[in-house]
């Protein structure tokens, strides 16, 4: 009779034992799942961020081939940069920016570039040079806010934006080297992988 007592005490102790190791492991599965759920609710945030940054910059009203705007996204926090030309677009997109959803804090380090009236010139000059109807770069120009953005501070240019290919960014430095009054050409032209 002991030992049948005994036996029974064991299965029951080793049946209480398995379960409050298995709700151990699971509770550690929960944990990790929670922890796995937090992730990728975060990522889908930023994803979320990125999305909506990028569509309210290129939907400023006033965002044109001759400005350029950056932004980095580091948590909940967005940080734009970049040149304009007026400086309610520096605020237009601060202030656009600051009404998503999930971003908490907006550093604004867009650059206003200053008033010359000879720098106005020269961007002018340069569109015409670069989106000629004669020249193969003239498609570029076809799009609500060109791929080819045009910046000029002090009587120097950047080229900026994305091209299909090497030849069309080698095409739009040259062109932008032969516009008058200019005191240098630098080409930031990104290749599109395609």
């Amino acid at each position: 009779m002991k030992a049948r007592f005994f036996t029974l005490l064991m299965i029951v102790s080793l049946t209480f034992a398995t379960g409050t190791m298995a709700l151990a492991n699971g509770k550690d599965k929960i944990t990790t799942r929670s922890t796995d759920k937090a992730q990728n609710n975060q990522a889908g945030d930023q994803a979320y961020i990125t999305k909506e940054v990028r569509h309210e910059l290129t939907m400023l009203p006033y965002y044109s081939l001759f400005d350029w705007l950056e932004y980095r996204i580091d948590e909940n926090t967005v940080i734009l940069s970049g040149q304009v030309v007026r400086p309610t677009l520096k605020s237009d997109a601060g202030h656009v920016v600051s009404n998503i959803k999930g971003v908490e804090t907006v550093v604004n380090q867009i650059e206003v570039l200053p008033l010359s009236s000879m720098d106005d010139r020269i961007r002018l000059a340069e569109a015409r040079a670069i989106f000629n109807f004669n020249s193969p770069l003239y498609r570029y120009a076809f799009q609500v806010v060109p791929s080819i953005h045009i910046i000029v501070k002090n009587g120097n240019v950047t080229l900026k934006g994305v091209v299909n290919n090497q030849g069309d960014s080698n095409l739009a430095n040259l062109k932008a080297n032969g516009v008058a009054n200019v005191f240098s050409v630098r080409n930031d032209l990104q290749i599109v992988k395609g």
